[in-house]
C-alpha cells in the first residue's frame, strides 16, 4: 500500500505569515517519512461544515508549484480540482506546466465541484448537477486529447476548442495521472471506469466494498481490466495514542477490501509531529501490504 497525505487546513501554521514556512516544512517532513503524494483542495473559502470560510485556504495549483521547488520526490495534485473553476485547455496547460517543472511528478486529480457558497461569493457560475458532470466528461476528454498528438478541434456541447494544441507536452508518460474524486455508483464511478487510472472513494468503511464493486462492474461493461486503476481511501479515525499494531491493522482492513492507497490528513496544531509519530513506525509495514486485487 502507498500512502498520501491531504492537507485541508492551514490554521495550524500559525498566521498568515507563517504559512509558506509551514507548508514547507509539512511537505518535506511528509516526503522523508514516506508519503508518496501530497494533495490540497481546490477550494477558494474554506469548507463552512469543518471550520468557518474565514479560516485560511490557498489556491491549489499555485501551492502545489511551491511544494514543487520544495521536494523533490512527492507527487503533487489537488483533491480534487473543481470542473466548473478553470476552462478545461488552460485546466490541461496549468497541470503540464506543473509536471514538466516537477520532473513528471504532477497528477490530475478532478471531480465535479460542489460548494455553491464559494462559486457565488466569488462570481464564478454554479451549473445544474446534470450540467457539472456533463463538463467534468468534456474536460476529460479535452485533457486527454491535449496530452496527445492530435491538435486539432474539439467540438463539445459546453466546450469548444479550435486547437488542442499543448507544448511542451508533459513529462509523465502517457500523460499525468487522472484521479477522479467521488463515489456517485451511476456517473461518478462509471467515468472512473472509462477514463481514470485512479479514485478516492469517499464513504464509510462499510460502504467501500460495495463501491469498489460497483466500479468492478462499471469495468466489466467498458471492458476494462479493473486492476489497471489505483482505489484510494481516507484513513483519519486513528485513536489518539494508537500503536505501530493499529495503524498497520486499520490500514490492512482496508486492503482487504480492495484499497491501495490510504490518504491521511494534516492533523492537529502540529501536523508534520503527528505524521511522524503516527505514520513514521509503520510506513515499512505498511507498504509491505498487499491490497486485495478487484
Amino acid at each position: 500500500m502507498d500512502l498520501d497525505l491531504h492537507v485541508s487546513r492551514f490554521d495550524w501554521a500559525g498566521g498568515d505569515d507563517r504559512i509558506g514556512a509551514g507548508v514547507r516544512n509539512l511537505a518535506q517532513r511528509a516526503e522523508a517519512v514516506g508519503v508518496r503524494t501530497m494533495s490540497f483542495m481546490d477550494h477558494f473559502f474554506q469548507m463552512d461544515w469543518m471550520a468557518p470560510a474565514e479560516h485560511p485556504m490557498l489556491e491549489g495549483y499555485t501551492a502545489l508549484g511551491y511544494v514543487a521547488g520544495c521536494t523533490e520526490r512527492l507527487r503533487l495534485r489537488l483533491l480534487v480540482t473543481g470542473v466548473t473553476y478553470r476552462y478545461p485547455g488552460l485546466l490541461a496547460k496549468t497541470v503540464t506546466t506543473l509536471d514538466v517543472l516537477s520532473g513528471g511528478r504532477a497528477e490530475l486529480g478532478i471531480g465535479a465541484a460542489w460548494y455553491e457558497r464559494e462559486h457565488k461569493g466569488l462570481g464564478v457560475p454554479f451549473p445544474s448537477t446534470k450540467e457539472r458532470f456533463e463538463r467534468l466528461e468534456e474536460t476529460l476528454q479535452i485533457c486527454l486529447q491535449m496530452w496527445s498528438d492530435d491538435n486539432g478541434p474539439y467540438r463539445g456541447t459546453h466546450y469548444t476548442l479550435d486547437e488542442t494544441l499543448c507544448s511542451p507536452q508533459p513529462i509523465s508518460r502517457p500523460h499525468p495521472r487522472i484521479l477522479i474524486g467521488g463515489s456517485g455508483e451511476r456517473k461518478t464511478l462509471r467515468m472512473v471506469a472509462q477514463y481514470a487510472d485512479a479514485c478516492n472513494i469517499i464513504a464509510p468503511a462499510d460502504d467501500i466494498a460495495h463501491k469498489i464493486d460497483v466500479l468492478r462492474r462499471h469495468c466489466d461493461d467498458l471492458g476494462r481490466d479493473p486492476n489497471e486503476i489505483e482505489v484510494s481511501a481516507m484513513y483519519r479515525d486513528i485513536a489518539p495514542g494508537a500503536s505501530v499494531d493499529d495503524v498497520v491493522r486499520g490500514a490492512e482492513q482496508l486492503a482487504a477490501l480492495g484499497v491501495s492507497t490510504l490518504v491521511t490528513g494534516a492533523m492537529g496544531d502540529d501536523p508534520a509531529g503527528w505524521l511522524e509519530s503516527t505514520f513514521g513506525p509503520a510506513i515499512e509495514r505498511i507498504k509491505q501490504i498487499e491490497p486485495k486485487r478487484l
